[in-house]
């Protein structure tokens, strides 16, 4: 092949690439029977990704043309068009052919532009090419149903054997002891054994076709389950057309969604086949995605309940005038799906409802993309994965996606612990526009053989309902139902936890507003006007938000010591007690700096609102009074980047200025944001060679820095705060609002990964915290 023949045709999306393998249900029968031919498997995906954007013209042309397979072109259509006239036939030459299968590997479906560059490549019309690439289709679709029926053929053998080697142990039964022929009315133990387990079987066979008829919309027998094989009900689950997974699923590997989906959908939904083939694993698992099954439809149908009903199961707050869960007509109105609350949890539950600039298929995308919603919600997710996909949707949408996902919860103080669980992601379309994801724990489920392990949270359905506004918009309905272990949080922060406050609805809401208007901004192509980049280009602006990003992720990651990161706790005598102090070594990460990193973490309460803490901690005019990095005056403001209608969301570059002439000027890298549940000033020194790369747009992963800042919270209804010796009509004391602050420091204490951490390294770091939320105390006036 000359080199480069086929270089431009190859060029394809990001997307449609990802599209293109996104297809389990063919992989699969072609592994099972076809070992050796990964080339084939991965053309049949291609080709099933790509099997429902065929128009209704496409498919017309290919019937027409479907005569000649191996490299006939397109010049039998003129001979249809003129019947008087003979057909002629044009044979492409062995490198048209070599060309053009190259091409259909990794492109079944080629657009028009990629055509019209290959027609000219190969000295063809395009019409002889797109009818080449229609004939090859239809001839890889032959291939895969004549093979899908060789297998369905060899399952059917194979269980007509079995049936027939059972009737015949039936009709001479032998008895086990002496070998000779089995008294009638002589049942042994084992025998009664088997029978027993036999019934349990049975039964929850019962049970499992009972669900797929759920799913189905009408009855399955059992029998005729077990008993006859399984046929498809149209020769569309045969094919690979859109679906095309009938053929290879039964009732226990296939979900058909019907009419309660809304929207007039009615196609069969594949659901991943389970992993294992032996005998018992493989049913294990099937029944095990039963369950996973029947629990994500209770979730959904309890979530949509709690998000349409209000009074009484939903009550407004004396304080805050939040929403929250009835408990007593909660446990009236449903069924806990996951088994009674453990002894010593409590309940959380809140519910909030926000307009937000995102239309309901684009969060839909990103709720069930767990690298995109650990994007969405950078500081309340430390880490997010995908364990299994149980069903990408159907039709080509998220209708009826269901997958089991790993998620580190966090609220930014070390005096809360992480939650990590375990949960299945439902997501489901109701009428046009309208849309629900819902989420549950699965913890129940999956420990039911072995001895369980303990989880500090768990997650009852909870999630959210979109729907589509007129003006662009969408309206959220969130709801949040959790229980957790109180006893592992710290007394400063439960009431927070307690009213909702930390991981409840508001929260989710109020941050997924922030970062919609966030992306809806650098979407623009206006720049705000608060915004002075003069020096920045529009590829430094992106890299400069980039890389205030990865600073702040890296802060969160230190403060809550989630698994991004491989900390380790110690526990030293001259540490203050609220104070948790941890290390790591940082080894070849181009984004850091080598050697031994230290982070220092603390939470304290503060009489003062947060919106004030907030602006004075932001302020670089104020800098001076608590940050030693400003050399004891003022900072200048070199750059700011707008990210929201508030003034307090933005990236800023800062420079302090030099006290001496010896002393060389040094750049900050800021990011503050705030919304209604709280707000994050995070900053790092930056390198200024570095930086000027970055602001002309340069990659900015090789920008080695190491954050530190604050995190500050309301500090919820309840809280230990000071009375104000004032008092309320009622006579009873009024309480003084506050916030909590959270103070955190990523210090490099030695240059080398393979040093010794020192005491006076701690030491260092402990009085450097100290200080700074003494001068914090100081500068708003605050008793000690």
């Amino acid at each position: 092949m000359p080199t480069g023949a086929i270089a431009q045709p190859r060029l394809v999306s990001p997307s449609l690439a990802k599209s293109m393998f996104s297809s389990p249900g063919l992989s699969l029968a072609l592994q099972t029977s076809m070992e050796g031919q990964g080339e084939v498997t991965r053309l049949a995906e291609n080709f099933e990704s790509g099997g429902g954007r065929r128009s209704r013209e496409d498919e017309h042309e290919s019937r027409s043309g479907s005569d000649n397979m191996d490299g006939a072109s397109g010049d039998d259509q003129d001979a249809a068009d003129n019947p008087p006239r003979k057909k002629r036939y044009h044979r492409h030459t062995p490198q048209q052919i070599q060309e053009l299968e190259s091409l259909f590997k990794e492109c079944p479906h080629p657009d028009e532009k990629q055509r019209l560059e290959l027609s000219k490549r190969l000295c063809l019309e395009t019409r002889q090419v797109k009818f080449w690439f229609q004939n090859r289709r239809t001839q890889m679709k032959t291939q895969l149903e004549r093979h899908e029926n060789s297998i369905l053929r060899q399952e059917n053998d194979k269980l007509r054997a079995e049936n027939m080697s059972i009737r015949d142990a039936m009709r001479n039964p032998i008895c086990t002891n002496c070998g000779g022929p089995a008294i009638i009315g002589d049942i042994s133990l084992e025998e009664q054994h088997l029978r027993i387990e036999n019934a349990r079987l049975k039964d929850e066979l019962d049970r499992v076709c009972a669900l797929a008829g759920k799913f189905l919309g009408r009855p399955i027998s059992s029998l005729a389950s077990s008993m006859a094989p399984a046929m498809p009900s149209s020769s569309l689950e045969l094919g690979v057309g859109s679906n095309g997974f009938g053929g290879l699923s039964t009732v226990a590997t296939t979900l058909p969604l019907g009419p309660d989906f809304g929207g007039g959908i009615s196609s069969t939904l594949p659901v991943a086949p389970p992993t294992s083939t032996t005998g018992v694993t493989g049913l294990e698992r099937s029944l095990e995605r039963s369950m996973f099954l029947e629990l994500a439809l209770a979730a959904m149908d309890e979530l949509v309940k709690m998000a349409q009903n209000d009074e009484p199961l939903w009550v407004r707050s004396l304080e805050g005038g939040r929403e929250i869960l009835n408990l007593e007509e909660y446990m009236r109105t449903f069924t806990p799906c996951i088994g009674m609350k453990p002894n010593g949890f409590v309940t959380e539950s809140t519910r909030e409802t926000g307009m937000v600039i995102i239309n309901s298929l684009a969060l839909v995308e990103t709720l069930m993309d767990s690298n995109r919603w650990a994007e969405m919600f950078p500081c309340m997710i430390a880490r997010t994965s995908t364990t299994d996909v149980i069903s990408s949707g159907m039709g080509g949408t998220r209708n009826g996606a269901l997958q089991l996902m790993h998620a580190e919860l966090q609220v930014l103080s070390p005096l809360v612990p992480v939650r990590e669980v375990n949960f299945l992601r439902f997501c489901k379309q109701h009428a046009e526009g309208v849309w629900a994801v819902v989420d549950v724990s699965i913890d129940t489920i999956r420990d039911t053989s072995v001895a369980p392990t303990f989880v500090n949270c768990r997650r009852l359905p909870s999630g959210c309902v979109v729907q589509d506004m007129p003006n662009g918009y969408s309206k959220v309905t969130w709801v949040e139902h959790a229980e957790y272990d109180e006893s592992a949080v710290h007394q400063l922060y439960r009431p927070l936890l307690s009213s909702g406050m930390g991981f409840g609805a508001q929260r989710w809401v109020a941050t997924l507003q922030r970062q919609c208007e966030c992306l809806a901004i650098l979407m623009s192509s206006t720049v705000p006007t608060r915004d002075h980049t003069a020096a920045i280009t529009a590829g430094g602006r992106r890299s400069m938000l980039k890389l205030a990003q990865r600073m702040t992720d890296n802060f969160c990651a230190g403060v809550c010591a989630s698994t991004v990161h491989k900390w380790n706790k110690l526990c030293a005598g001259n540490v203050d007690e609220d104070v948790r102090v941890m290390t790591r070594k940082s080894v070849d990460d181009p984004g850091e700096p080598p050697g031994i990193v230290l982070s220092a973490a603390t939470s304290v309460w503060l009489p003062v609102s947060p919106q004030r803490l907030f602006d004075f901690l932001r302020d670089e005019r104020l800098r001076s009074e608590w940050d030693i990095l400003s050399n004891g005056g003022p900072m200048q403001e070199m750059a700011h980047i707008a990210k929201g209608q508030d003034h307090g969301n933005c990236v800023s570059l800062l420079r302090a200025s030099a006290m001496n002439a010896n002393q060389s000027s040094m750049l900050i890298l800021q990011e503050t944001c705030i919304d209604a549940a709280g707000s994050l000033v995070v900053y790092a020194p930056v390198d200024i060679p570095a930086m000027h790369v970055v602001m002309n747009g340069g990659d900015s992963a090789y920008v080695a820095l190491l954050p530190s800042g604050f995190a500050i919270v309301p500090d919820g209804p309840g809280s230990r705060g000071p009375n104000s010796g004032a008092h309320t009509n009622s006579g009873g004391p009024n309480r003084v609002s506050g916030s909590l602050l959270t103070v955190a420091f990523q210090i490099l204490v030695n240059s080398l990964p393979t040093a010794k951490l020192t005491v006076e390294s701690v030491e260092t770091v402990n009085n450097l915290i100290s200080c700074t939320v003494q001068k914090i105390k100081a500068a708003l006036h605050c008793e000690s």
